[in-house]
């Protein structure tokens, strides 16, 4: 038990680091400082999963499409202009909401936790390396639900840039090697359920460079004994 509890106090166990409203719309006033929230690993649903359904349980779900980054050099008060180096690579990611958690919580001021730390609520691709990403905002985010478009926009649209998310946030907390930044959404966040075909992207002009692509299934009921 000791071990177990050294292990989970442990300062470099990693984390995710998500950015509200970041992708302003027009005449929108952008908020004074980056909004940062956290969602649990426990989220995640790992790269090549294609299939899975959300529990029947009648709740709203809204589908965020982000540009990922995870953090290759970890550090604390990172400079801004030193802040790219601190990057080991990027992804794709849909972060979900729980839609009535989410407005309610808002509402009355209190955390975003359940409204987006659920089980399944982080969809990932798999890891682009540093490298091939020329520049990560000259990149196009595109979200396409049963055909028909949903999401996209360029990445250099979003208000506080990378660079600006990894030096804010390392003001406050040490980055670790591992942990991950969501950076915000751009316009076109609506419901997404069961029985939809979801299919996010990430182009490098007309290059495909991180893919996820999920058919949510029907839950499976269980028979009444």
């Amino acid at each position: 038990m000791e071990k177990l509890f050294r292990e989970v106090i442990n300062p470099n166990t990693n984390k995710i680091i998500a950015i509200g409203k970041n992708y302003l719309a027009p005449n929108e006033q952008p908020p004074a400082e980056p909004i940062i929230f956290q969602k649990p690993f426990s989220s995640i649903v790992p790269p090549g999963v294609t299939h899975f359904s959300f529990p029947n349980n009648g709740r709203d779900v809204l589908h965020e499409i982000e540009l990922g980054v995870m953090i290759g050099r970890g550090g604390r008060n990172i400079k801004q202009e030193d802040a790219l180096t601190h990057v080991g690579g990027y992804f794709l990611g849909l972060d979900l909401t729980d839609k009535q958690y989410f407005l309610s919580s808002r509402e009355k001021g209190l955390p975003w936790d359940l409204a987006k730390g659920q089980d399944k609520f982080f969809p990932i691709s798999e890891f682009i390396p540093v490298d091939k990403v020329k520049d990560p905002h000259n990149l196009i985010l595109e979200l396409t639900i049963n055909g028909k478009v949903v999401q996209r926009d360029l990445t250099g649209s979003m208000h506080y840039k990378v660079d600006k998310l990894i030096s804010y946030s390392s003001e406050f907390m040490t980055l670790n090697p591992g942990d991950l930044f969501l950076t915000g959404t751009p316009g076109g966040v609506g419901l997404i359920k069961n029985g939809d075909i979801v299919d996010a992207v990430l182009l490098q002009g007309n290059e495909v460079i991180a893919r996820i692509h999920i058919e949510l299934t029907a839950p499976v009921m269980q028979a009444r004994l």
